[in-house]
């Protein structure tokens, strides 16, 4: 019999970790506050991005981040007074996001996003969750001609390197593909490999499902009751304490309250975003970017989901969506959108490093346990890759991928 390991949180690297680690013979628990796949899990935009090579940079361009200074920017927004705190993360994101060091860390990056389609499709199977899945792709889409073809170009770069698949779409055919889009645009790419899912949130539910089937036992408790416990670790559950020989952070936004309680530093920070759903109108046949505003719409079970860009402040600071007022209009300018379904928008965070890579391996002054957060825009698509990248750690498997670069003792 393998260990018994506590996995702490229930999104997708949370889930995934755990069922990864049961179908490997593991008895493992997956406790969390909520059901599975409920928070930043539930709010993204549904895309496996296998195309995601290169992780979202510190902004370079002068436009965007003068405009994101003022406050006027659909892409980013900001509290001034959450900015002390965060500022020594940011400022190793903006020294990580520029020359070789980039380079480095997008060569790394992309061994996993490369093979995220790949790791997702036996669980979707295994999951019985094939009627969520859509496997035309996504497209960007541009108002300009300029705009477009340097996103062709960069494409094509991406294309070389990793042999990425795609296609452009002219503005009559981007029409033909879209006929419930109401402007003429310049045209669309369209990356081809990408998967979206219907509804992010059930995804995880079925991951869920499937990993009681396979043995895996799901409780809610509070992950800050995290203590040692004689040889392994300890959390409260709603029954009294459970305790494993190991034990596994994977808390997303949460993580870093939690590994600060254990005496860890890490450059950690949070991109925060909002959602909202549309239902009645005419929106897109497939999810779209409007890759000049910032914002990217996305055909769901609850209707057209609207997500913002990037919110920098605290996690726990009051919602403030004026993103999404701004961006609501200009996809109203695309298509017929009618009232929002939810009274107010939907907030998650996303959870962030300070040199872009996700964490994933032993915490490296505590014996028996594991890190595995961090994953920044890509929860959703990394987790079933990541997943196993921490199992075959654990069980001391010949790794997937290196797993050098994601190490936790990077941040010592």
């Amino acid at each position: 019999m393998k260990s018994p390991i506590l996995i702490l949180g229930a999104g997708m690297v949370g889930t995934c970790t755990a069922l990864q680690l049961a179908l490997r013979g593991h008895p493992v628990t997956l406790v969390d506050r909520r059901e599975p796949g409920r928070e930043t899990s539930y709010g993204n935009a549904g895309i496996i991005q296998c195309e995601a090579v290169e992780p979202y940079p510190f902004p370079a361009d002068p436009g965007l981040l003068l405009r994101t200074a003022l406050q006027r920017a659909t892409e980013a927004h900001y509290h001034l007074g959450d900015m002390p705190a965060m500022a020594p993360a940011l400022a190793r994101y903006w020294f990580h996001s520029r020359g070789e060091r980039y380079a480095q860390i997008c060569r790394e990056y992309g061994q996993l996003t490369r093979r995220s389609v790949a790791e997702h499709a036996p669980l979707i199977e295994a999951a019985g969750a094939q009627d969520l899945v859509r496997r035309e792709g996504f497209r960007l889409v541009f108002r300009t001609p300029r705009a477009l073809e340097q996103e062709v170009k960069d494409a094509e770069r991406l294309q070389r390197l990793w042999g990425l698949p795609f296609r452009v779409l002219d503005g009559q055919a981007l029409a033909a593909a879209e006929p419930a889009l109401k402007p003429r645009l310049a045209g669309a790419l369209q990356w081809t490999e990408p998967w979206s899912i219907t509804d992010p949130g059930e995804l995880v539910q079925r991951y869920a499902d499937l990993l009681v089937r396979h043995g895996g036992v799901i409780v809610q408790g509070d992950a800050r009751t995290l203590r040692p416990a004689g040889t392994g670790w300890q959390v409260q559950g709603p029954d009294g304490p459970i305790e494993a020989a190991q034990a596994v952070i994977a808390l997303g936004p949460w993580s870093d309250a939690a590994i600060r309680a254990l005496g860890y530093r890490f450059p950690l920070f949070v991109k925060r975003g909002y959602h909202r759903h549309y239902r009645g109108g005419t929106g897109p046949a497939l999810t779209l970017l409007d890759a000049e505003r910032g914002y990217v719409l996305a055909p769901m079970q609850q209707g057209v989901r609207l997500t913002t860009g990037a919110e920098f402040a605290r996690l726990d600071a009051p919602a403030t969506p004026v993103q999404l007022a701004r961006t609501e209009p200009l996809a109203r300018e695309l298509f017929d959108l009618p009232e929002p379904v939810e009274a107010e928008p939907w907030l998650g965070a996303r959870p962030c490093t300070g040199d872009l890579k996700p964490v994933i391996g032993p915490a490296p002054r505590h014996p028996g346990l594991w890190f595995h957060f961090g994953h920044g825009h890509q929860g959703f698509t990394l987790g079933p890759v990541s997943a196993r990248l921490l199992a075959e750690q654990i069980d001391g498997d010949t790794p997937v991928v290196d797993p050098t670069p994601y190490l936790p003792a990077r941040f010592l």
